[in-house]
């Protein structure tokens, strides 16, 4: 039986997330595997004589690199879930591979043994080794899924539907899970494998493995059109599994997932892009989508970022292998290309550089890497911005403990690129704030990052997030499009769809979990849960 632990000192750093947000908790547990997380829910809710007891709140934590707070608690219990990192499994089916694996498994990991040839299969059985040497006999083979944090666990990627960069070409977690084992607040199992249960309407019923049958009305929302992480996913006729991914860990806990490999793309070039205006730059990314046959990715650094890197590459020793920066250059657009063969990949670098010229931009303000070692040197140069806001506000932390950075994740229609812009430009103006802005412009996805000074200017940042948050609804755009809802962005979840769509939203949990157990506080209000049990 695993052990649950008082939480003391010696867990303090379970009580937060990348959000920089902290909370609170009795205990901890660190299950192994599916029986240890049954054990644990199951222990929960009985008291030390065997009579029933209120079952407490239960956060679910893989590796806590999320952004909204998603992993952290609020009271009750956590069950953290990064020692639940074992390969289960290898199946090959039609010429794809699809990947068992616990949810604690770490994405660089994963990159690691699928490039080294070197996953752990101890214990698997004779088919599962077969296709492991059909794997490692042919292409390499990828998780597409290309969130920042690559510290990142599978788990977790898949409970908030992350996504990152390659999702222009690849799309989000969601498409690449395969099957899911599911464990419910009370310990009872749900195994759910792609196209096998499928809703009827907006209808869902399900089977767990004790034979009990849940039959669940599903939310009458449409979801917008665009990259989105908001909320659950519904939509008639939908597969089972889709509901899982991306549901903040409010339904149930992630005991297995499968994920379908890709091969590798034989050649990858990435192409920096600099422009002396913003308005250059969007009008390059609007004319390269449909022009560029083999983006992977379309990547976004403003003025403000780039002035940044310039502090950091001058003042900290950590960032003086940065690329030098020339003062004309106002911004960058990163585009990454990936193909099979290098003539393609000539042909799409000629296009952009034809593209530049078209919007009034100079091919000659470009870096292009076409080695691993160039690759590098971007890779840097891109993970540098968003690791050296963090420490700006870390700093500024220690004057005002009250500050955090406030970092949007709104999307909007392909069309309204250039609106959602100019939105952000006018009313960071008029409020006065200092912010930087990079992110996933070839999905309209950009992360405008609020740098607050003190808590004045916290409180009108977080007022004009509000502000976006209407606007970007009004525009068809998602309030989260890749970091999941969490704690953080709930009022924002009120807001896209409506009291009345969250009420229905609450309605699903409580067919699930009762009690309100997992991930009290993601999504909703807690409120919205009492009286369900």
């Amino acid at each position: 039986m695993t052990a649950i632990h008082p939480m003391t000192r010696e867990y303090a750093e379970y009580l937060h997330d990348e959000s920089r947000s902290v909370g609170s908790a009795d205990s901890i547990s660190f299950p192994a595997d599916e029986d240890g997380i049954r054990s644990v829910l199951r222990a929960l809710r009985t008291r030390p004589d065997g009579s029933a007891a209120a079952p407490p709140p239960v956060t679910v934590q893989g590796a806590r690199t999320g952004l909204a707070a998603g992993a952290v608690p609020g009271g009750g219990h956590v069950m953290n879930l990064s020692r639940a990192n074992r390969f289960l499994g290898l199946r090959e089916e039609d010429g794809v591979f699809y990947l068992r694996v616990q949810p604690g498994v770490v994405l660089s990991e994963l990159r690691r043994h699928l490039a080294a040839g070197t996953i752990p299969a101890r214990g698997w059985g004779r088919a599962d080794l077969r296709a492991l040497e059909r794997l490692y006999a042919g292409p390499e083979q990828v998780l597409p899924t290309d969130p920042t944090e690559t510290s990142a666990c599978l788990g977790g990627m898949a409970a908030c539907n992350a996504s990152g960069a390659r999702s222009y070409r690849w799309g989000p977690m969601r498409p690449h899970v395969s099957a899911l084992r599911v464990v419910l607040a009370d310990g009872d199992v749900i195994d759910l494998r792609r196209g096998r249960v499928r809703a009827r309407g907006r209808r869902l019923a399900l089977s767990t493995e004790s034979g009990r049958s849940l039959e669940v009305d599903l939310p009458r929302y449409a979801m917008p059109r665009t990259k989105n992480a908001s909320g659950y996913f519904v939509e008639d006729d939908m597969d089972a599994i889709d509901l899982f991914v991306g549901s903040d860990g409010t339904l149930g806990v992630i005991s297995e997932l499968e994920v379908a490999l890709s091969p590798a793309p034989a050649v990858t070039w990435g192409v920096s892009c600099f422009f002396d205006c913003e308005d250059r730059a969007v009008d390059f990314v609007a004319a390269a989508r449909p022009a560029l046959r083999h983006a992977a990715a379309f990547e976004y650094f403003d003025a403000a970022a780039l002035d940044i890197l310039r502090f950091q590459r001058a003042h900290a020793a950590a960032f003086a292998s940065l690329p030098g920066l020339d003062d004309a250059w106002g911004c960058c657009v990163y585009v990454e290309i990936a193909c099979d063969d290098e003539e393609s990949a000539r042909g799409d670098l000629a296009r952009v550089a034809e593209l530049m010229s078209g919007v009034g931009g100079d091919p000659a303000g470009t870096w292009v890497a076409r080695t691993d070692v160039d690759r590098e040197t971007q890779r840097f140069f891109r993970h540098a911005v968003p690791e050296s806001v963090n420490m700006l506000i870390d700093a500024r932390r220690r004057a005002d403990p009250s500050i955090t950075k406030l970092g949007s994740d709104m999307s909007v229609p392909d069309d309204r690129l250039r609106d959602v812009v100019a939105l952000y430009r006018r009313t960071l103006a008029e409020a006065g704030l200092q912010s930087a802005a990079w992110g996933h412009i070839g999905d309209n996805h950009l992360h405008v990052n609020i740098l607050p000074r003190d808590a004045r200017e916290y409180a009108a940042g977080k007022e004009l997030f509000g502000v976006w948050a209407r606007e970007v609804t009004a525009m068809g755009g998602a309030v989260s499009a890749e970091h999941g809802v969490g704690k953080l962005k709930r009022d924002f979840l009120a807001v896209m769809y409506g009291g009345r769509a969250v009420a229905e939203m609450a309605a699903l949990k409580r067919r699930f979990d009762p009690y309100c157990q997992l991930g009290r506080g993601n999504l909703f209000d807690p409120h919205l849960c009492e009286g369900g049990a």
